[in-house]
């Protein structure tokens, strides 16, 4: 499972709200509801993400082991 728990920490010591994410850097409001949730999101939100708040992708989401076997 991918988890998105570090980026509202790395958010938050950034000083980027998530008000700024989508009326300053046009991150829509559905993605920002399913990185809160845990939910899939594309790498180019994860990309996009990373250049505003210019970070690692470890900074902002993590894998944690689960039973979901393909």
């Amino acid at each position: 499972m991918i988890k998105y728990d570090r980026l509202w920490q790395t958010m938050k010591d950034r000083g980027i709200t998530q008000y700024a994410l989508y009326t300053h850097h046009n991150v829509n409001r559905a993605q920002i509801n399913r990185l809160r949730h845990n939910e899939n999101v594309e790498t180019n939100t994860i990309d996009k993400l990373c250049n505003i708040l210019k970070c690692n992708v470890e900074d902002i989401m993590e894998h944690v082991p689960d039973e979901n076997h393909f």
